[in-house]
């Protein structure tokens, strides 16, 4: 009879998942940042426009991330190998998360604006996680000094968050309505 395999002995070492951490966070950035960019250039006209469209019906790029997790997924579950796999596997989650989260706030209000607040909020979070899981197996060689430094930078980000906060609701009144128009006379 097979036995399972304990999920101890099937998880990599935490070394080598804060590294997996560490690449999915690099896919999730450069790929929201790509996204952005590309969307803006087709929305500005200074790029043609690549959308894909389904009988009139513009298939957003939230679909393509949906789709990328659920290859990732299977990959993971049906066809890793290990090392290099896990890797790969990293990378396209990262990519794929990116891709599903730039347009969060649709998934809340279906047919709303592509700029959302919660879209760059829920990707700050997701960012937020993979940070975590990426970094944190360091924090166990904290000395005292480091943990002076950590408190004196996670008020700085709380500082930070309120400034950004409060700059980012005023400039979504200033710019959010020239984005909307713009958002709408680039659809077909």
């Amino acid at each position: 009879m097979n036995e399972p395999i304990p999920a101890a002995e099937c998880a990599p070492p935490v070394d080598e998942s804060a590294k997996l951490g560490r690449r999915a966070l690099f896919g999730f950035i450069l790929t929201f940042i790509a996204a952005r960019t590309v969307v803006l250039l087709i929305m500005s006209h200074q790029m043609p426009n690549l959308y894909f469209f389904l009988n009139g019906t513009h298939v957003h790029h939230l679909n393509y991330g949906i789709f990328l997790l659920a290859a990732v997924g299977a990959y993971l579950l049906f066809g890793i190998r290990g090392g290099r796999d896990l890797r790969v596997a990293a990378l396209a989650y990262g990519v794929a998360m990116a891709l599903t989260f730039d347009e969060f706030g649709m998934w809340l209000h279906l047919g709303g604006s592509y700029w959302q607040r919660a879209s760059v909020d829920a990707i700050i979070v997701v960012a937020a996680l993979f940070g975590l899981i990426g970094f944190a197996s360091a924090i166990r060689t904290f000395e005292s000094r480091h943990v002076k430094a950590s408190i004196a930078i996670f008020i700085a980000l709380l500082v930070f968050a309120a400034v950004l906060y409060d700059a980012s609701e005023r400039i979504g009144k200033l710019a959010g309505p020239r984005l909307e128009a713009l958002e709408l006379s680039s659809s077909p």
